[in-house]
């Protein structure tokens, strides 16, 4: 474990990390990567491990690498406590697939809090059968997506496809209309 997640809080290290873990609580505030998703993985399991009480996931995101993401995503639903995650700055691409991992009542957000969906880009090169091979598998993580997507919301398919062709920002009364939020709250007592 490096310094810097001893002296943030970033999990497993340090007095604000072993605080929060000890309150169930775990905090994604960065891009969404390997190393990330190896920690707060690890952190669910342990805390998943300890007893069944409820998981308290803050999230801030703008996002970053999709298969990082699923692996959070599938994490949430696999261990047996609920995870409450709560949305705060921002909930973006990534950020958003491992939000909705969460049951609809357990989709939480403070005010100011912004949503993105979108499909999924890639930076792609090589020879042009790679190329090609690249590209259908964008195309594959894109139609995945947007069934995770309607299957979280309620949303058709056919309008999640169109709304994710382009960056699709949302407020979070905008959020609560397409099914991605259930409530805002504005305090810890509201969480009942």
């Amino acid at each position: 474990m490096d310094s810097e997640d001893k002296s943030e809080g970033g999990g497993g290290g340090g007095r604000i990390g072993e605080s929060l873990l000890a309150a169930r609580k775990i905090v994604i505030c960065e891009e969404i990567n390997q190393k990330m998703a190896r920690r707060v993985v690890s952190e669910l399991l342990a805390l998943a491990q300890e007893n069944t009480d409820p998981i308290t996931l803050f999230i801030n995101s703008q996002g970053g690498h999709v298969e990082a993401g699923d692996t959070i995503h599938d994490m949430i639903k696999f261990i047996a406590p609920r995870v409450r995650i709560i949305g705060t700055g921002w909930v973006a691409s990534a950020g958003t697939h491992i939000y909705l991992a969460a049951d609809k009542e357990d989709r939480l957000c403070l005010p100011n809090t912004r949503v993105l969906i979108h499909q999924p880009s890639g930076g792609v090169g090589g020879k042009v059968t790679d190329i090609a091979i690249q590209a259908q598998q964008i195309e594959r993580m894109r139609e995945r997506l947007s069934q995770v997507i309607a299957n979280a919301t309620g949303t058709a398919i056919e309008k999640v496809r169109e709304d994710i062709e382009r960056d699709h920002w949302m407020t979070t009364d905008e959020a609560i209309d397409y099914g991605i939020l259930n409530r805002v709250i504005r305090s810890e007592a509201e969480l009942g």
